[in-house]
């Protein structure tokens, strides 16, 4: 029987989501308590790879076992288990054939910028002073949807067969005077890829790359032509959709 786990994760003490030889990560911390719970190995499968310091609002993940469990109870004693970091919001019961990651169509991330000092937001914002141009930034973020070759925002030395991403969705949404999150929807991202496209739109914003520069970037597909990658911790995995999810 398949189950699928959704839960949320402040990623800042791990290594990422993915099992590492030398560090503790989310999926290492998830299986070693289901594995507890349910008295045998269990293997989960997530729906994408988040780096160190990325948190998700809203992961999803799968795990396939012969017991019959009460899913609720379930869900309860593993929020007991684990720690206070990572939270489980519910377990199901799916097809044999829904797969975490190869079904999903679609993830959202979401990156938190303020502009002034704020105490509250020192963990999971990005405080800058530059003075952006939002709507710049925000044309800028149009032009992602007319291109499917992201290799420009690919990290250097990474394992993929393909760069090529379907962005449907890329703009900077204000949620007060001082902050802003920059929300970017596709079928697919490459390692590092977000923080990427977030520090070249903040060149944009800051008045130091033009429009036809930004095309230029996406166009040489080059890691170096693109600007800095932002810092981890402002970056959130925010939603992973799947065909008629809720």
């Amino acid at each position: 029987m398949r189950y699928f786990i959704w839960f949320g994760y402040d990623g800042t003490q791990y290594h990422g989501w993915q099992i590492q030889p030398n560090g503790v990560t989310v999926q290492s911390e998830l299986q070693r308590c289901l594995s507890l719970l349910l008295r045998e190995d269990v293997d989960v499968v997530g729906a994408g790879r988040t780096d160190a310091g990325v948190h998700a609002r809203r992961m999803a993940a799968h795990f396939d076992t012969e017991q019959s469990f009460d899913a609720e109870l379930l869900a309860k004693k593993l929020n007991g288990l684990l720690h206070q970091d990572i939270a489980v919001y519910r377990i199901e019961p799916v097809d044999a054939d829904k797969h975490a990651r190869f079904s999903a169509i679609a993830r959202t991330y979401y990156y938190y910028i303020h502009t002034r000092k704020d105490p509250f937001l020192r963990y999971f914002s990005l405080e800058t002073h530059y003075q952006l141009d939002f709507a710049r930034m925000n044309e800028a973020g149009s032009i992602l949807l007319e291109y499917e070759d992201f290799g420009a925002f690919c990290k250097a030395g990474s394992d993929v067969k393909t760069t090529i991403c379907h962005v449907t969705e890329a703009q900077w949404v204000q949620t007060s005077e001082t902050t802003w999150y920059f929300k970017i929807t596709a079928n697919r991202f490459l390692r590092n890829m977000v923080r990427a496209v977030v520090g070249t739109l903040i060149e944009v914003g800051r008045g130091r790359m033009s429009l036809d520069d930004f095309r230029a970037v996406i166009e040489g597909k080059k890691r170096t032509l693109a600007g800095e990658s932002m810092p981890a911790k402002a970056l959130f995995l925010e939603d992973v959709i799947y065909p008629n999810s809720k």
